[in-house]
């Protein structure tokens, strides 16, 4: 099932995700629920907060043909590469504004999989970056909050007049 997105400022999105104790049919669920929401986007990947879920579960999918996400609970990353990637990122909870995020080019993340058990896998590239941008979700971050400040503040104001003139649309 397709599900809406929680709007920011949403204090779900702000607030660290509890970790997942087992993998369930319960969980499972969510997943295919994300999945079904990520594919929709479409997006590279999607972390529970989003959707209102305040659990530690993320997909990610960026292969050129769907149907390859990747479901993690409780992903924390193990190494960072030294080596930088640039890369416009946004979010679907504040549309239409992105920000050029510079995040590090592959790491290793452990996690459990579907199937509960403890897995580690590197991811790199773009991969590396969507794996990042959503355990930064997991966390209460958004990726704006990487920004400067100022990039940060400019960002925001943007994204309010983008909602106010939808609104007036609306109206």
């Amino acid at each position: 099932m397709k599900r809406a997105f929680i709007p920011y400022p949403h204090k779900v999105l702000k607030t660290p995700a509890k970790p997942v104790d087992a993998i369930t049919d319960d969980i499972r669920a969510i997943w295919a629920d994300m999945v079904e929401t990520m594919d929709a986007m479409p997006g590279y990947g999607l972390a529970a907060p989003q959707i209102g879920v305040g659990l530690t579960l993320a997909v990610v999918d960026c292969s050129d043909s769907r149907g390859q996400a990747i479901l993690l609970a409780n992903p924390q990353v193990l190494h960072a590469s030294v080596q930088p990637r640039d890369h416009d990122e946004a979010s679907p909870n504040l549309p239409g504004v992105s920000a050029v995020i510079t995040r590090p080019r592959a790491v290793t993340v452990r996690y459990l999989n579907a199937d509960g058990m403890v897995e580690d896998r590197d991811f790199v590239n773009l991969w590396a970056t969507s794996v990042q941008h959503q355990i930064d979700h997991l966390a209460g971050k958004m990726y704006f909050d990487r920004l400067s400040p100022l990039k940060r503040k400019m960002l925001l104001a943007k994204a309010e007049k983008l909602r106010a003139i939808e609104r007036m649309g609306r109206a």
